[in-house]
């Protein structure tokens, strides 16, 4: 099916259970929807040592999908294709059945009535022959939820058009020569995309630009490794966050991630903490998840944490033996992932936060960070009331 669909040999082909071993990840652009990343994972039904292992990192994928697909066919359905449906359920993940190979049937059976009656999206086609495939795409656009066509805005609502936003980027050694890196890139977008106005600048630069402009930005917008010095050389009357503080709440929940943050005045000498990035990358100099943070926190905390670094997809099982998260901004992730993310650690009663308000905190300029943000600010001042330091 995704072979068809793509038009593209992506995953390997064979009557032998089991074929599919690790999940296959095909991008492809899908109109109207936009880039989308298709995830081809083993069954569940796989049996044996390595048959459990494979079934973990099906269920694993589950954490990241926005919409499930079923694939199967009328022999074949049973008990392994109701759990599916029981995972997607308890996840209010949206899903469609596909029934293929459906050239060998020539009538429907009861299983469909069942399915007609539950209101579950589902279709015949066959990938041998082609039928039914462009019915899919359409089945996709129908069923996806509504975020993958009217995404949230990342900054814009904060700036309005015709309006103007100063981004302050430093340039970050990590990214690749001649680029930004995705946050920077996808704000301008954002901005451009409602007919702001964006000034890019770096750091030094920032005096400058407020001096050239004839009119207050309505928002400035810091990379947050540079909050310290953006913060004093911008006026206190204007509005001031950073990218990651922006990425907190298109990505995750702002909200939770503030009370994640202040969780940092509980941290004592000892305690872990669980650092997590979404994407790997080769560490240069000070490197902000495996240098920078943890200092700022043991200066905060006056003592030396007990700090684990996870990358990637892979998150502890156990995560209820760590005092806070603190999470990058998943640029490179859908929402649900980050969403997924932040309710095992609700789950397991450990605050959650992420970079941009880890820093903000440490530094001691949280409230002016979050002053973009009623709700969020709302939150700080009022468990700031309930519990003085």
């Amino acid at each position: 099916m995704l072979n068809a669909l793509t038009q593209q040999q992506v995953s390997i082909v064979s009557e032998v259970a089991g074929t599919t071993t690790d999940p296959v990840e095909k991008p492809m652009e899908l109109l109207p929807l936009g880039p989308v990343l298709f995830i081809d994972t083993a069954g569940i039904d796989d049996e044996g040592v390595l048959g459990e292992k494979r079934v973990a990192k099906t269920k694993a994928v589950l954490d990241r999908t926005d919409l499930g697909v079923i694939v199967t066919n009328f022999e074949s359905w049973g008990q392994y294709e109701k759990v599916l449906i029981h995972e997607f359920t308890s996840r209010q993940i949206p899903f469609v059945i596909i029934f293929n190979k459906s050239d060998l049937y020539t009538e429907i059976l009861e299983i469909t009535s069942l399915l007609k009656s539950n209101k579950t999206p589902y279709l015949l086609t066959s990938a041998l022959s082609g039928a039914g495939i462009s019915e899919f795409r359409q089945l996709l656009l129908n069923t996806a939820p509504p975020g993958f066509i009217d995404r949230p805005s990342i900054v814009a609502d904060l700036v309005g058009p015709g309006e103007a936003a100063i981004l302050v980027v430093p340039i970050d050694k990590e990214a690749p020569k001649g680029r930004l890196i995705l946050p920077q890139v996808q704000t301008i977008r954002d901005l451009l995309d409602n007919d702001s106005f964006c000034m890019v600048v770096k750091e030094r630069e920032l005096r400058e630009a407020f001096s050239r402009l004839n009119k207050p930005p309505k928002l400035v917008v810091t990379d947050s490794q540079a909050f310290l010095k953006v913060s004093a050389d911008t006026p206190p009357d204007i509005p001031l966050t950073s990218f990651s503080i922006l990425f907190a709440r298109f990505q995750g929940d702002l909200n939770v991630m503030t009370e994640g943050a202040m969780a940092i005045d509980n941290l004592k000498t000892g305690d872990k903490v669980l650092i997590a990035e979404a994407c790997s990358h080769h560490p240069i100099g000070e490197d902000i998840g495996t240098v920078k943070i943890p200092r700022w926190l043991t200066q905060f905390v006056g003592g030396k944490l007990e700090i684990d670094h996870i990358r990637g997809y892979d998150f502890p099982e156990n995560i209820a033996e760590y005092k806070l998260i603190i999470h990058c901004g998943a640029c490179m992730w859908n929402r649900r992932t980050m969403l997924s993310r932040i309710l095992k650690a609700r789950q397991a009663n450990v605050p959650i936060t992420n970079y941009g308000l880890t820093i903000a905190y440490s530094l001691g300029i949280f409230e002016r960070a979050l002053q973009p943000f009623p709700s969020a600010l709302k939150i700080f001042r009022d468990k700031k009331l309930m519990n003085p330091v």
